[in-house]
């Protein structure tokens, strides 16, 4: 009994190296995913020792770096909350944290991170540097550079501390102290062309031209495809009347980033000099990219200061003429009324003022809500194909993640996608047929199958003939709904529920049947339809309605439908999913949000159910909110969620 008890605990210490191996493993591929920039594939190793080793503060960390690279800042400062709540003497945790919430412009929270993390490395000139640009964004730039300065103590030939002190400098008007912190990087880097670019506009400053000039011929020269550095020799060939040269400068800058605002003005302004055409069109484009640009605004500025100056005069000389005997009770009089018109004038101001922040509050909510609901016509430039990892920068239709669907595939098929989750309900269904349909739920249309389902439909007619039940007629009506054809898939279902009240699954197919059904007639062309993303398919459901096509009545038979599914078994996730999405159409936002928390309260890893509720939230205003929710969405397997992070979340 001894030596079985001693081969027994062998036995369990072997199996726990094993694991201890294996988690190891995980973590080792994780990292090397990062390293090779494969963010999405480290984030699913990570999940894995996470699931198994939820106390290990490492794959938290680790995850958060592979989302920082997403973009997904908000997500990634939550897995570093955790890495630093398991292990709180963690000081990249704290620098990669305070470089997280540097990137969502929280410079205050960024600076008691790198101060946390300089309490454990007091010698990292990284976390310094870091600590000084969070200050110049507060604009102390005392503070900066006594950081930079500190970085530079600690690494004499740091570059990067060299280029950020100098920036400071400059900022500050120590414009020959940037130039030396300039020299000595390039002493350091001869080929740093940087270097050369910020010590030009050094120069520039002082009113060397020539200086200037030389130094941007020799950032070209070392990055040809530098933009800045093309602009900005143009700027001192405009200076130096070379307005020619100046042009085909901008046209170089503008060739390299045509989204440059600052070139088109300025080639405007050479071009109007040497009356050359197309002046007023690169002024216009300037003020579309870049409102700061827009000259019509400065017009009615100056109309209006002068007016206010013409009245200020009118007002002096009415003044000056007024004459009688009690001067002083006047004086005092006219003081007291010019203080009170003065406080009056400062009350509207500020009154003004608030007004003009909350205007533009209001109108930076439009945008962001008119971004979800008409097309994103802003023509962004597609990605190329080459796959760096990053795949927030892959642009997406943005669109709710469609409905959950019964469906089948072949035993042979090995077709692992559409095993997206389990579920007794069709696990029960799938005994009964003795696995002949495989029946599983998805939400990923493959129309390859079709011949299959066709194949089953006449499967179950010889079942039906055999014996009428609710089971069969459920069945048929499945693949009938699979098939496209919803007049028959109706009527199956409908038989089915007279043979058994109690029938879940055939409550929530019919209510599938209708919607795909009523989703054929929205897509029906309608005047006026304008095609739109995200929350607003919802505007062809309203336009069908407008146009009497759909009743609103059809969409509550839906909502019925899956709340009779729900009755039957309140614990089925995706009948609270889909009847969200059908509230969503309906734009009953508040219901939907309660069907999402309950998709989610049931099953947390529902990505879909995350991915719908984030959007929800963003169209909501909740950002914060919306953030969280694409983050986990990510986490979990839909990739597009960063993208949506990128576009929406991070301003």
């Amino acid at each position: 009994m001894k030596k079985a008890f001693i081969i027994l605990l062998m036995l369990v210490v072997g199996i726990s190296a094993e694991a201890q191996l294996n988690i190891n493993h995980y973590i080792k591929v994780g990292r090397t995913r990062i390293s090779i920039g494969n963010y999405v594939g480290a984030i699913e190793y990570f999940n894995i020792v996470i699931k198994f080793k939820p106390h290990l503060p490492e794959p938290y960390f680790y995850r958060g770096v592979a989302k920082q690279q997403l973009e997904d800042f908000r997500g990634a400062i939550k897995d570093y909350d955790k890495a630093i709540q398991i292990k709180p003497y963690y000081p990249d945790a704290f620098i990669q944290r305070g470089m997280a919430y540097h990137n969502l412009k929280e410079y205050e929270s960024a600076i008691r991170d790198y101060n946390r993390a300089l309490d454990f490395d007091d010698e990292n000139e990284l976390i310094y540097n870091n600590r000084g640009i969070a200050k110049i964004s507060l604009r102390d730039v005392d503070g900066a550079i006594a950081d930079y300065t500190r970085a530079l103590e600690i690494n004499p030939k740091s570059t990067n501390s060299l280029m950020n002190r100098s920036n400071a400098r400059i900022i500050k008007g120590d414009i020959r102290g940037a130039i030396k912190d300039l020299n000595s990087a390039i002493i350091i880097r001869p080929h740093f062309a940087g270097a050369y670019l910020n010590r030009g506009l050094a120069r520039f400053e002082l009113d060397d031209y020539a200086a200037a000039l030389r130094d941007y011929d020799q950032c070209i020269q070392l990055d040809s495809k530098n933009a800045l550095a093309y602009n900005n020799r143009g700027i001192v060939k405009h200076k130096l009347e070379d307005f020619a040269g100046a042009i085909m400068d901008y046209d170089m800058a503008l060739s390299l980033d045509p989204q440059m605002a600052t070139a088109y003005f300025n080639r405007a302004m050479a071009k109007e000099i040497l009356g050359r055409q197309g002046f007023e069109k690169d002024y216009q484009v300037a003020a579309i990219l870049n409102p700061k640009y827009d000259l019509n605004r400065y017009n009615v500025d100056a109309e209006a200061l002068a007016q206010n100056k013409q009245n200020s005069s009118s007002n002096s000389t009415n003044l000056n003429n007024t004459q009688n005997s009690n001067q002083a009770s006047q004086n005092q009089s006219a003081n007291a009324n010019a203080t009170a018109a003065t406080n009056n004038s400062q009350t509207k101001a500020d009154d003004d003022k608030e007004e003009e922040q909350r205007q533009r509050a209001e109108e930076a909510k439009r945008r962001r809500r008119a971004n979800l609901i008409i097309a994103d016509t802003r023509n962004l430039p597609e990605e190329e194909e080459e796959d760096d990892g990053r795949v927030q920068n892959k642009n997406i239709d943005i669109d709710l993640q469609p409905i959950f669907f019964i469906s089948a595939f072949e035993k042979e098929d090995v077709d692992y996608d559409q095993l997206q989750y389990y579920n007794r309900e069709i696990e029960s269904l799938n005994r009964e047929n003795n696995y002949n349909p495989l029946l599983t739920i998805t939400n990923m249309v493959n129309e390859e199958d079709v011949a299959m389902y066709s194949n089953f439909i006449l499967y179950f007619n010889e079942k039906i003939k055999i014996i009428e039940n609710s089971h069969n007629f459920v069945n048929r009506g499945i693949f009938y709904s699979l098939k496209g054809d919803y007049d028959n898939a109706l009527s199956d279902l409908n038989r089915a529920i007279e043979m058994k009240e109690q029938n879940g699954i055939a409550y929530f197919t019919r209510a599938n049947s209708r919607l795909k059904m009523l989703e054929q007639i929205e897509a029906l062309p309608v005047p006026g339809e304008t095609y739109s993303v995200g929350l607003t398919k919802t505007s062809s459901y309203q336009k069908a309605s407008e146009e009497g096509m759909i009743s609103n009545s059809e969409y509550e038979n839906i909502l019925a439908d899956y709340g009779l599914t729900l009755y039957l078994n309140p614990r089925f996730f995706f009948g609270y999913f889909n009847r969200a999405y059908v509230k969503l159409k309906m734009k009953n936002y508040y219901g939907a949000m309660e069907d999402l928390n309950k998709a989610i309260e049931l099953e947390p890893e529902f990505a879909e159910a995350y991915f719908n509720r984030g959007l929800t939230k963003i169209y909501q205003d909740d950002l914060e909110g919306g953030a969280m929710d694409l983050s986990r969405a990510g986490e979990l397997g839909i990739h597009g969620a960063y993208n949506i992070i990128k576009r929406y979340c991070n301003l």
